[in-house]
């Protein structure tokens, strides 16, 4: 929200907890399971605002093993299919929403991925009920973008969103590559995550697509190479990286979102 609030944007934010102190824009107080909610929060609430342009969807239990598996599942399914069929009913022709690298099939860990760089060429592999929801939301987004000609929907696989603050402990990881091999040593830094949404949310793109959305390199000091042969020696390259370059390819973002990772821990 901050950053689209930095971009001129008039911004609402939706959600059943309320945002921290002296966040931009308007809170609405909605559960967004409730499908008769979802439709009133995105055709207007008198006194506030009179439509909505766009949606951006990130509500969602973030992670597997957070609560119950059904709970995860069930919730964040029935929130992004009510996005979805809210967003058609409010004639919403563009909804940026956020998908997972869980469906790349992680953890690589347990599974590894069948080449490097991983991309989105190749079928998704949920390995959690967390990422089944995900793998079943990308697959509702495709069947609302045919319903829908010329309309958007657009996924944002995130890689391990970082702040900041969370740097200081990256050195550490050098101490042994299996620690952050099960996502293949990606992460995506916070600012360059929200401008991925504000991205895609400017392109004219229609359909569903979904993206690896990655920092442009890894949380590692060590050659992304050398960590591949050490760690994975059997999983094959498509195409070469380049010293601490990402294993997560985000050439889809850069050619049509035109992705940029400005963020760096090594900064």
């Amino acid at each position: 929200m901050t950053d689209l609030a930095a971009h001129g944007y008039s911004v609402v934010n939706l959600d059943r907890a309320a945002p921290p102190a002296g966040a931009p824009g308007m809170f609405v107080r909605i559960d967004l399971t409730d499908y008769g909610q979802v439709v009133e929060a995105l055709t207007g609430i008198d006194d506030r605002y009179d439509s909505v342009d766009a949606v951006v969807h990130l509500a969602a239990v973030p992670a597997p093993g957070l609560i119950p598996n059904a709970q995860t599942f069930t919730g964040n399914v029935t929130s992004t299919y009510n996005i979805f069929a809210a967003a058609q009913a409010a004639g919403i022709r563009t909804v940026v929403w956020a998908s997972s690298e869980t469906l790349l099939g992680l953890p690589f860990d347990d599974s590894p991925p069948p080449h490097f760089p991983v991309d989105e060429e190749y079928p998704v592999r949920p390995n959690s009920r967390y990422s089944l929801g995900k793998a079943v939301d990308e697959e509702v987004a495709r069947h609302f973008a045919r319903w829908n000609p010329g309309c958007s929907y657009l996924g944002l696989r995130f890689s391990n969103v970082m702040d900041e603050a969370d740097y200081a402990a990256f050195p550490s990881f050098d101490e042994d590559p299996h620690l952050r091999s099960w996502n293949a040593w990606g992460y995506i830094d916070a600012r360059d995550g929200a401008q991925a949404v504000r991205l895609a949310l400017e392109s004219d793109i229609a359909g569903a697509e979904n993206f690896i959305i990655a920092a442009a390199d890894t949380v590692m000091s060590t050659p992304s190479a050398d960590l591949a042969a050490a760690v994975f020696p059997d999983v094959p390259f498509t195409s070469p990286v380049q010293g601490v370059e990402t294993l997560l390819s985000i050439a889809k973002a850069q050619s049509m979102l035109g992705f940029s990772p400005r963020h760096s821990w090594r900064e």
